[in-house]
């Protein structure tokens, strides 16, 4: 009965590794799985916040979830932000479903709606006083990824496919100031006693950016 029930957890684990394997086929998933980590942490992270001088309640819960998504203008923009870029990431899974090369089309909308999402997630971090943030993880990401469907068309080729890509290489330095501030957090925090839950969102950030990057790369080398 037991060798049964062990054949069944290895078939049904067969699928969801093959799913899982088809996501991360190309940027989307990788994308997709550092948005969602960071959702899930950032979320995770407010409730605990929330209720650390309170008894935990279904009610508190949802409060607590509530602010972070629409508790203020900031919190939209980063809301509409983050469900942006979860579009895109399906839009970039669908053009790599078949693997390389992506279908070019869809690499160009989902370039499109990264960049829009990037917008967005400048006018939040503008809101909340964080202007070089804005200006380099939205502004300069977002005129990256527009580039970048911009250059995608036949008709806009201005440099030997050889060469560097303008565009990516502006998404992938977007991406250095919002890293190193994280790391630099991470260490401020690392050098008091003890582990501390603040430690969760620089940790958190860390993770989601190299998981962005590998889909940066991944993007880098498609020429589309």
């Amino acid at each position: 009965m037991q060798e049964n029930e062990g054949i069944s957890a290895i078939v049904m684990q067969r699928p969801l590794s093959k799913a899982i394997s088809a996501r991360l086929k190309g940027p989307g998933g990788y994308y997709n799985l550092g948005n969602l980590l960071g959702l899930v942490a950032g979320t995770a992270v407010q409730i605990i916040q929330a209720s650390a001088h309170a008894q935990m309640s279904l009610s508190l819960s949802a409060h607590a979830t509530l602010i972070q998504f629409v508790g203020s203008p900031s919190a939209v923009a980063l809301s509409v932000a983050m469900l942006v870029f979860f579009w895109s990431g399906e839009i970039y899974h669908r053009a790599w479903s078949n693997g390389f090369p992506p279908d070019a089309a869809l690499n160009r909308r989902g370039d499109v709606l990264s960049g829009v999402g990037a917008l967005f997630l400048g006018i939040g971090l503008l809101i909340t006083g964080q202007p070089m943030l804005a200006a380099t993880a939205g502004l300069l990401h977002a005129i990256g990824k527009f580039g970048s469907a911009w250059a995608g068309t036949p008709s806009a080729r201005l440099w030997p496919t050889a060469w560097p890509d303008l565009w990516r290489s502006l998404v992938l330095a977007s991406r250095v100031p919002a890293l190193l501030a994280a790391l630099l957090s991470l260490a401020t925090l690392a050098s008091g006693e003890g582990v501390k839950l603040s430690m969760t969102t620089p940790v958190t950030l860390i993770l989601c950016y190299l998981l962005w990057i590998k889909a940066d790369l991944l993007l880098y080398g498609s020429k589309t």
